[in-house]
């Protein structure tokens, strides 16, 4: 069975940061992908970033392009997100997402890509 745990959420202030951490547990040598997804209140939910196996791809929604930061240890069996000058609009419920199937170089952008999820952190940034 496989779980992800998500941590690192909280209250910050507009320009901020904070750093999610996703924990893997279980089939984790099935993993491929791993993508952050995120959900506003009200909204659908939405890529934010993914990265490969290898680590050697990482793809990000334009929103955080140049502020986000996704990075992954397979030793460790941890994906971080790290969030850096920090935004109101960002506020919702991060998610960590694992994709079973695939190549060590392939990234995925789709929820529907992924099958495994983890229960939600959530992030606030205030003015």
């Amino acid at each position: 069975q496989v779980q992800l745990v998500e941590s690192g959420g909280g209250l910050v202030q507009a320009g901020g940061s904070l750093r999610l951490s996703c924990a893997a547990s279980g089939r984790t040598r099935t993993f491929f992908a791993m993508g952050w997804f995120r959900q506003a209140p009200g909204q659908e939910r939405e890529f934010v970033a993914t990265i490969s196996r290898s680590t050697s791809n990482t793809y990000y929604t334009e929103s955080v392009k140049g502020r986000f930061i996704i990075s992954r240890d397979n030793a460790k069996n941890t994906v971080d997100l790290q969030m850096n000058s920090l935004k109101p609009e960002d506020t919702a419920v991060y998610y960590c997402a694992a994709r079973t199937g695939g190549t060590p170089n392939s990234i995925a952008r789709h929820a529907n890509d992924y099958v495994n999820w983890g229960q939600g952190t959530q992030v606030t940034v205030s003015w």
